[in-house]
């Protein structure tokens, strides 16, 4: 496959303004563009099967970045039974950290690509996504957070704290323990057991000082972005206020 003929995907609040020149390389009737949730939803479940779906990995809109994201158009891909390699298009900054360590480590994802190079550098990992070849990609940070919150009923129990924290809905134990729909007991081993071990085995706490609850407010809010998208994505929208 050279290239034409590609029917390709651009899911991107800014997509639209990228779209022709794509469709210049691409073919004019190939590009389809979609910029919110309901747009990818429609254009997935009312298309054929696409050869390529480039989306951004963080969606970097006032309206949409906690409501919707490059992890969210993976699952829509897989769960609507329309099977498309995926291409994350990064900006390359670290608040995009904790998404790419999951996105890497996720089926039906075949690469990523830097902004940075511009419509010719996107234009040729298309073009080798479409010809079946899986760009090489970074391994995750270990543990991911992904993972940690993968692992079992600990890791659920973990996600839900990490995420009520994250939108703005505990303060302290007891309100913590509301949000997270856990008893008092768990919430105050929140530091202890559930998420201070993941961020020392991250690195994210220096090793001479003490792990506190307060330390877990801190990473909560440094990674809530992600923090919410996890909940959001995994059947743990109550603990948001959704």
């Amino acid at each position: 496959m050279d290239g034409s003929g590609v029917r390709l995907l651009i899911a991107s609040q800014l997509g639209d303004i990228v779209a022709p020149a794509f469709r210049e390389l691409f073919g004019p009737g190939l590009v389809t563009v979609a910029v919110d949730e309901a747009a990818v939803r429609s254009a997935i479940a009312d298309n054929l099967r696409y050869d390529v779906v480039l989306t951004d990995l963080t969606w970097q809109h006032v309206d949409l970045e906690f409501q919707f994201d490059g992890l969210d158009v993976l699952d829509i891909v897989q769960r609507l039974g329309r099977p498309a390699p995926v291409l994350f298009a990064l900006q390359g900054h670290n608040a995009e950290r904790d998404h790419l360590d999951e996105a890497v480590a996720r089926d039906g994802v075949s690469g990523t690509v830097p902004k940075a190079g511009g419509v010719a550098g996107i234009a040729a990992a298309l073009r080798e996504v479409a010809a079946g070849r899986v760009l090489d990609m970074r391994p995750p940070a270990e543990p991911s957070i992904h993972r940690w919150f993968s692992g079992g009923r600990r890791g659920e129990t973990a996600a839900r704290m990490a995420g009520a924290i994250a939108a703005g809905r505990a303060a302290n134990h007891d309100t913590l323990a509301a949000a997270a729909k856990c008893s008092r007991n768990t919430a105050v081993k929140v530091a202890e057991k559930y998420l201070g071990p993941l961020i020392r085995e991250r690195g994210e706490h220096a090793e001479e000082l003490p792990l506190t609850t307060q330390t877990v407010y801190r990473w909560c809010g440094k990674h809530d972005r992600y923090l919410i998208s996890w909940c959001r994505r995994n059947g743990h929208a109550d603990v948001l206020g959704s």
